[in-house]
């Protein structure tokens, strides 16, 4: 007999139901950790080398932000005290303006944060935990081409020997990414199968703007720093060893400021001496760095149906989004806890999972709020682009807080519904918009910043307020 994480028996081996998963990714590791603890044989087959033997310095993968979802999922599996390790506390936004005034826009309430994570630093957390505390097996180079989808079975290649086999389980998980390749392989093959994938205009470049001599942050590092220029950005997030990710979001070409027009140190010297010079003067080699990390494009993937036999997908491989609200990892995550919560409530008197309820009740909960995150992804990319320096995008923002401080049980503001609690994403984009159009209404019938400024709105607030339903 095992045990998982030092408390939760296993079945014995000789009764183990298997299970494989696609993809050693954020998803899949994770995932793997919650079958472990339902007493599953995890095989994980991964289309990489393993992640940690590479050599990945900070900045070489997308920073990510580590929300209330993603703890939700964590605490559950019981992994949460190995992430606090790496997790970096940020409370609002920073903004930085040309002249390089800097505005700050808190998240939520007072002590509200999400967190700073690298992604290669949490995937291989959990790789370990998976390992482990799971006892999970994980095959590297093993690419998936193929499978039957009825039978459990996944057809896979070794990238280094050729070698093409077959892996049959009970039941099949695809976390392989936005790119999935059991879904292209397998899924897509199915009748009836919907996919699109839509991509934006605009990419995005890494640069890693690196700690001071003595370790110490360049900028504040409690804090997600924006600047925003109207059709493009920067941004950047705290690492632990004193650097910062920052990420460029920019389009591809077709504009005044697009990547087609950075092809020479010089012409990036220029560009960032000219629209960031706060940043600039703290890395000002940025043009000899340029080159480090590569162009990347931006897509949105929508599919349906998620199962299919034997097989369901997770993650990025079910619903891939642009990561402008930080949510892309978290709702994955929240893929691994719904899921687990069906697999509590799906099971016959013998105890054994009815993988048909689970996966039809869990695709049915989950596309609507993955269609959600995508429609809130893209419109947080326009907020952060476009309003977070806006004088009245921050009025209301100042607004809304107060109104949350004095009636919390009635007004919770999008980002926070987003952020800070578990309200389904569909429910959250649907309330929010209400929301806006209800406090944008308020603002054009009174004065709110005179009386934010002399410190009289609570009145208007509680005039509105104290009989108010929730929308």
């Amino acid at each position: 007999m095992r045990y998982f994480n030092g408390g939760t028996k296993i079945k014995t081996i000789m009764n183990q139901q298997t299970a494989t998963i696609v993809g050693a990714g954020l998803v899949g590791s994770l995932w793997a950790v919650y079958l472990s603890k339902a007493g599953y044989k995890v095989t994980i087959f991964e289309r990489r080398a393993d992640l940690r033997k590479a050599d990945i310095s900070a900045g070489k993968s997308i920073n990510l932000a580590l929300s209330v979802r993603g703890w939700k999922a964590f605490k559950t599996a019981g992994v949460d005290k190995e992430i606090e390790k790496i997790a970096i506390p940020m409370y609002g936004r920073t903004m930085h303006d040309l002249q390089g005034n800097l505005t700050y826009q808190p998240y939520g309430l007072e002590g509200q944060a999400i967190y700073s994570v690298s992604r290669a630093g949490i995937n291989c957390k959990l790789m370990d935990v998976a390992e482990q505390q799971g006892g999970a097996t994980i095959y590297y180079n093993q690419k998936c081409i193929g499978g039957d989808l009825q039978k459990g079975i996944v057809l896979l290649k070794d990238t280094l020997t050729g070698k093409v086999y077959e892996h049959q389980s009970d039941v099949v998980f695809g976390t392989d990414g936005a790119f999935s390749g059991l879904r292209m392989k397998a899924m897509l093959k199915s009748d009836r199968f919907n996919y699109s994938q839509k991509f934006i205009e605009d990419g995005y470049r890494e640069i890693l703007l690196p700690a001071n001599d003595d370790g110490s942050y360049k900028l504040d590092v409690n804090t997600l720093h924006i600047w925003p220029r109207g059709r493009y950005m920067l941004i950047a997030l705290p690492n632990e060893d004193g650097s910062f990710t920052c990420t460029l979001f920019l389009p591809f070409e077709g504009h005044s400021a697009s990547f087609d027009k950075l092809n020479t140190k010089d012409e990036v010297n220029r560009f960032f001496k000219e629209k960031f010079p706060d940043f600039y003067k703290l890395m000002p080699e940025i043009g000899e760095q340029w080159e480090d990390h590569p162009l990347s494009s931006l897509a949105i993937i929508r599919c349906y149906p998620w199962t299919v036999g034997k097989v369901a997908l997770m993650g990025d491989a079910a619903h891939a989004t642009v990561p402008f609200y930080g949510q892309g990892m978290n709702a994955g995550f929240e893929d691994c806890s719904v899921m687990w919560d069906l697999m509590l409530k799906h099971k016959n008197k013998k105890g054994e999972h009815l993988w048909n309820k689970i996966f039809d009740e869990y695709q049915t909960l989950r596309k609507p709020d993955g269609d959600a995150v995508q429609d809130l992804s893209l419109h947080n990319y326009y907020v952060m682009r476009d309003y977070v320096a806006d004088p009245k995008f921050l009025l209301q923002k100042k607004f809304e807080r107060k109104i949350q401080e004095l009636y919390p049980e009635k007004y919770m503001p999008l980002y926070s519904q987003v952020s800070f609690s578990n309200i389904r994403y569909s429910d959250a984009w649907r309330k929010g918009m209400k929301q806006d159009e209800f406090i944008k209404d308020i603002m054009k019938k009174h004065d709110v910043e005179s009386l934010i400024d002399n410190n009289n709105v609570d009145s208007l607030i509680h005039s509105i307020f104290k009989d108010y339903d929730a929308l």
